[in-house]
């Protein structure tokens, strides 16, 4: 499967709850996640944890771009998280622990994620779903309006996954990368 993404920091969470009510043709609610990173030899592959809903194993690829990017993904439905986090924290290690809060609107094609990342803070990302045979260029032409609709500078795009800015803000902190595993407490 593919997609666009854009990822910024949130500045005004009121402001863009309020845009994205308006602009939403649907609305997907609020979840807890909890996102399990682990090590990979290519592309980023996490355990996501939803309260009340089922566990997926998720692998993706996609550029470190501040700019709308393609991403590549796969996921799998997964019904006991624990007993597959152990096995791929054997196999592969453990990178990084994320929990977070995400409330998801949907504007056609488009999920607009407003998060809340313990340890980081709040952020706006979207993701443009692609039809098998639509080119790239569509997705980025949505994303671009939907910058233009949330006021989103360039100073406030980012490149990387939460998991790396977690990764940053510990070696920022101690001064050296700790590649022990990184759990974050609510």
């Amino acid at each position: 499967m593919r997609n666009i993404e854009l990822k910024a920091r949130l500045r005004d969470g009121v402001a863009a709850r309020e845009i994205a009510r308006d602009l939403a043709t649907d609305y997907a609610g609020v979840q807890e996640q909890t996102d399990t990173y682990f090590h990979s030899a290519h592309g980023r592959l996490k355990l996501r944890e939803i309260a009340g809903a089922a566990a997926q194993l998720i692998w993706y690829d996609r550029p470190d771009e501040t700019q709308p990017k393609p991403s590549r993904y796969y996921l799998a439905p997964v019904d006991r998280p624990e007993d597959v986090k152990q096995l791929f924290a054997a196999v592969c290690g453990i990178r990084v622990v994320v929990k977070k809060r995400r409330e998801i609107f949907l504007i056609r094609n488009v999920r607009v994620h407003l998060d809340e990342v313990e340890g980081l803070g709040r952020f706006l990302e979207f993701e443009s779903v692609l039809a098998p045979n639509e080119k790239e260029t569509s997705g980025s032409e949505t994303l671009a309006h939907l910058r233009r609709q949330f006021g989103i500078s360039d100073n406030d795009l980012l490149s990387g996954s939460y998991g790396e800015m977690l990764e940053s803000n510990e070696v920022s902190s101690s001064g050296r990368r700790n590649r022990r595993l990184v759990v974050r407490h609510s």
